[in-house]
């Protein structure tokens, strides 16, 4: 009994010790207005916090200016109309002061698979200047472990008459925090109030700061932690499914070598009560899967093997589906390719790192066979395939009416409408298991 009561008299002291050291917001900044950036400006609008979202491309800031959205997601446009209406959000290419600022800037991978930060220091650049005593700055953007420390020496050197959480004892004027976001695409709105977070600060104030600030829309529990831990959280998270997926991807190749149905195989395995396996697919696409495995090989490449080698596999199973493809043409007069589905997964319009979008253009470079390409969720094709004579964009029925070879690459829902009959007497190549599941 006690214990019980010094447990209760230590938990009391800590929340309000917590309490005295939360901020309060009447100003948030988001760098950067993309998937995470608007979706985060537009959440933290309607719970009644000015927004200014700051972006270097003119049309994206433009377009939000007129209440619409530059991206696609499930009801974002709904929120930014609302929140620009009611005068909550405004967006602007240049940055203002504000209380806080969230950084969800780009981390994309250079072509030797190393992470480019130079979009994160172009914002700590951009905002040093409107920096003020008593300032929060929290990174978002998935990083390498040590983003968090780089960002502080980059703003400490733009405004070194200011005092940073490294090198300035108990009375700080900036305080800084990592915070990875953790959604699912086409259900971002939802999942940033849902969802737990991770909010590591490069000191214990620092975390506490940035809760208070996450604890004005997110339901879901906030963990502090310090940086460091906050940036491996991400990574791992990703590269944890990404070797499982890596496991059934491995998996398909071995089945189609032993003449062993692996979608059959995966349902049987699964019944066991500690088995869990994953779908195989073409490969694995999107802004964080594909990518952020990369950022902890880099860290630690000469220990991070299985990591590099689920990489290998999952960009390797795309190479394996163009050579099914290929050796399907071989035997075929005039062949015309049905390629169904051009996302990186199911029942969005997202392409980014997108298997089946590196297949289709592959195949469409080779020239073996004219492409007949459906996908439901875009109106035009991307960059990469709009300007190859044998790839054209049609309905899911001409693609598969006029097609002698059909490659399933994405699982859509809409897919699901079409008639077994104009299945018949074609090659299929279903990389997702939608016809051969039993």
């Amino acid at each position: 009994m006690v214990s019980c009561g010094k447990e209760s008299d230590h938990k009391v002291r800590a929340t309000n010790e917590i309490e005295e050291k939360a901020m309060s917001f009447n100003t948030v900044s988001v760098i950067g207005l993309g998937y995470i950036g608007l979706p985060t400006a537009a959440i933290i609008a309607s719970n009644g916090i000015n927004v200014i979202g700051v972006d270097i491309n003119k049309h994206t800031v433009e377009t939000i200016n007129k209440g619409e959205i530059h991206i696609v997601e499930h009801d974002l446009d709904i929120a930014v109309r609302n929140a620009v209406q009611t005068g909550m959000l405004k967006a602007i290419i240049t940055p203002e002061p504000a209380d806080a600022f969230i950084i969800t800037v780009p981390t994309p991978l250079k072509k030797n698979h190393q992470p480019d930060l130079s979009y994160i220091k172009a914002a700590a650049i951009a905002i040093a200047a409107v920096l003020e005593k008593g300032n929060l700055i929290v990174l978002e953007s998935t990083s390498p472990v040590g983003s968090t420390i780089k960002l502080e020496r980059w703003l400490a050197k733009e405004r070194p008459d200011l005092t940073f959480p490294t090198n300035g004892g108990e009375n700080i004027d900036i305080n800084l925090a990592y915070c990875p976001e953790r959604v699912l695409p086409g259900n971002i709105l939802q999942e940033l109030v849902t969802n737990d977070r991770v909010v590591g600060g490069l000191t214990i104030d620092c975390a506490i700061k940035a809760k208070s600030l996450y604890d004005i829309f997110v339901k879901g529990e906030c963990h502090i932690t310090n940086t460091r831990t906050a940036e491996m959280t991400k990574l791992t998270e990703n590269a944890y499914r990404d070797v499982n997926i890596a496991f059934a991807n491995e998996l398909s190749l071995i089945c189609d070598e032993l003449d062993v149905n692996v979608w059959n195989l995966i349902r049987l395995a699964n019944r066991h009560p500690r088995v869990s396996i994953l779908k195989p697919g073409p490969g694995v696409g999107g802004h964080c899967i594909a990518i952020d495995p990369w950022f902890i090989i880099d860290s630690a490449p000469k220990i991070s093997k299985l990591i590099r080698a689920a990489r290998d596999v999952n960009d390797n199973k795309s190479e394996w589906v163009i050579q099914k493809v290929i050796e399907a043409a071989e035997g075929i007069d005039n062949p015309k390719i049905a390629c169904l589905g051009l996302s990186f997964k199911a029942n969005i319009g997202d392409l980014r790192e997108s298997p089946a979008v590196k297949i289709v253009a592959s195949l469409a470079k080779g020239q073996f066979g004219n492409l007949l390409i459906a996908e439901p969720f875009i109106k035009k094709l991307p960059s990469l395939l709009e300007d190859l004579p044998n790839a054209k964009l049609v309905t899911v029925n001409e693609a598969l009416e006029n097609s002698n070879i059909i490659v399933m690459l994405v699982n859509h829902r809409a897919f699901k409408e079409c008639s077994s009959l104009l299945l018949e007497n074609k090659t299929i190549i279903d990389t997702q298991g939608f016809w051969k599941q039993s």
